[in-house]
């Protein structure tokens, strides 16, 4: 946020009103404000504000079948079409894990919440928005003509807050890349022994903690037998290449809050000036291209031999997307997958100086 005087709810909602077709983040930057504090100028005219209680929420929302579920980054935005089903709750993470709406909670980060209706033409779209206490969107749920309107109408009061001022209180964030860590004196023997003994790929960022390195001071000292820079047209040249050879993989967007998954092969992509998009029949993703700022193919050993992921950063250390070749617990890596990641136009790494 910028340091101007803020606008009060009412210019919000004039701002609203001018600009209808601008992307509710788009305007918000415009304006000077976080999108939460947005939302929250239209309480008690089309959103209601409704207490980010996850665990009610998820349970609540399998009533409401078909929705499409959106997480996103500054420079990624992952849309899912599917129904929250095999919910998993709890108070530090939780789960949906259905066959098309896959995510990993972290309901801690979960601040602000919002219903919020808005009136498209002869129509009214429904969304459940959510923020974290900077404002910034963690998890969005968007109705569709297939969702249980009855069950949602149910779901919404539920939740609903004491509080319906127009206004929210936001703090500062740190920024969203990983940085660089302070007071670490890992070695590279102490760091390739530590991964070379990893039989699952969750037990990496355990690994990065212990030896107070980030993923890319990791990945930069480890070597190009474990991890090597690709040209940042990678990311682009994957998605060509998995479409074609209809290849299912798995794709990852989070935020602080939120990650959301799809596994599964792609079929229709098609860039629009800086974005590369996915616009396939219940999966949409949308990737800025331009804030791509490194590309790194990652090799982590597990019990089922090696897997190869794809990660993408931003100038701040902020992970964009990663990418997997799609498997299940006890399979080995896709041979497909593994020889793509391999073969994609590689630069020399960077020292870890």
């Amino acid at each position: 946020m910028d340091q101007r005087v803020k606008p009060s709810p009412e210019e919000i909602r004039r701002a609203r009103e001018d600009n209808p077709k601008m992307r509710e983040r788009d305007l918000a930057a415009q304006l000077g404000i976080s999108e939460a504090e947005l939302v929250a100028a239209h309480c008690g005219q089309g959103a209601v504000r409704v207490e980010p209680r996850v665990n009610d929420l998820l349970t609540g929302l399998e009533a409401v079948g078909e929705v499409m579920a959106l997480t996103r980054n500054e420079s990624a935005v992952h849309e899912k079409i599917g129904v929250y089903d095999k919910v998993v709750t709890g108070n530090h993470n939780a789960m949906v894990l259905g066959e098309n709406i896959d995510l990993r909670i972290f309901p801690k980060v979960w601040a602000h919440g919002f219903a919020v209706e808005q009136r498209d033409g002869g129509e009214i779209r429904r969304s459940l928005q959510f923020f974290d206490a900077a404002g910034e969107a963690v998890h969005k749920v968007h109705l569709r003509p297939a969702s249980n309107l009855y069950a949602y109408q149910k779901l919404v009061p539920s939740l609903e807050s004491s509080n319906q001022e127009p206004t929210v209180a936001v703090a500062s964030n740190a920024p969203e890349g990983e940085g660089e860590n302070q007071g670490s004196v890992a070695s590279i023997d102490d760091l390739r022994d530590r991964w070379s003994r990893m039989t699952d790929v969750h037990q990496f960022f355990g690994m990065l903690k212990t030896l107070k390195l980030s993923r890319r001071e990791a990945m930069r000292m480890v070597g190009q037998d474990y991890a090597w820079l690709l040209d940042n047209d990678a990311v682009n040249a994957m998605f060509h290449h998995a479409a074609a050879g209809e290849m299912p993989i798995m794709c990852f967007v989070g935020n602080r809050g939120c990650i959301q998954i799809h596994s599964g092969p792609i079929k229709s992509v098609k860039p629009m000036g800086p974005w590369i998009n996915v616009l396939d029949e219940t999966f949409h993703l949308h990737v800025r291209t331009d804030q791509i700022h490194e590309v790194w193919a990652v090799r982590k050993p597990t019990k089922d031999g090696h897997v190869t992921s794809l990660e993408a950063y931003d100038a701040k250390g902020g992970m964009i997307i990663q990418f997997f070749g799609k498997r299940h617990e006890g399979e080995g890596e896709r041979e497909d997958w593994r020889f793509l990641a391999e073969n994609l136009p590689r630069i020399p790494n960077p020292t870890a100086a």
